[in-house]
């Protein structure tokens, strides 16, 4: 078969897609090192992470920031750091997926993707809000 290009140790055949999505994050072919619990309990805390980011953002600082006599610039300075945080633990999260050889990581994968989209985006902004 033309599709197949690298074969997992399961005898699980991995289509080229895979092989491609492995080589970018980094994932040995024979796959498999790390359990699926391990990398459900990685996907629950970067995303309760990046979750976290989102809530202080758009929930916490705007409200709690004005009552307590803050300056509102201070979201920025608090924002910039936990999305990085958030983006290297979302990026871990999904290449431990991958090393599990789950079968819902493409499904996974998709899901961070849209949360590194809008944790990307709160960065950008608190980025500008930073030089301006």
């Amino acid at each position: 078969m033309s599709d197949v290009a690298v074969t997992v140790e399961q005898g699980a055949p991995r289509r080229s897609a895979d092989a491609v999505m492995c080589r970018l994050l980094c994932v040995p072919q024979a796959g498999g090192s790390v359990s699926e619990a391990a990398a459900q309990r990685l996907f629950s805390g970067s995303i309760l992470l990046s979750a976290t980011r989102c809530l202080l953002s758009y929930v916490v600082l705007p409200i709690l920031t004005p009552l307590l006599g803050v300056a509102a610039s201070v979201g920025p300075w608090v924002g910039l750091p936990l999305g990085i945080v958030a983006l290297f633990f979302d990026v871990r999260g999904v290449r431990r997926f991958w090393l599990a050889n789950h079968r819902l990581r493409w499904q996974i994968s998709g899901i961070y993707l849209l949360v590194m989209a809008l944790v990307v985006t709160l960065v950008v902004g608190d980025v500008v809000r930073l030089v301006h």
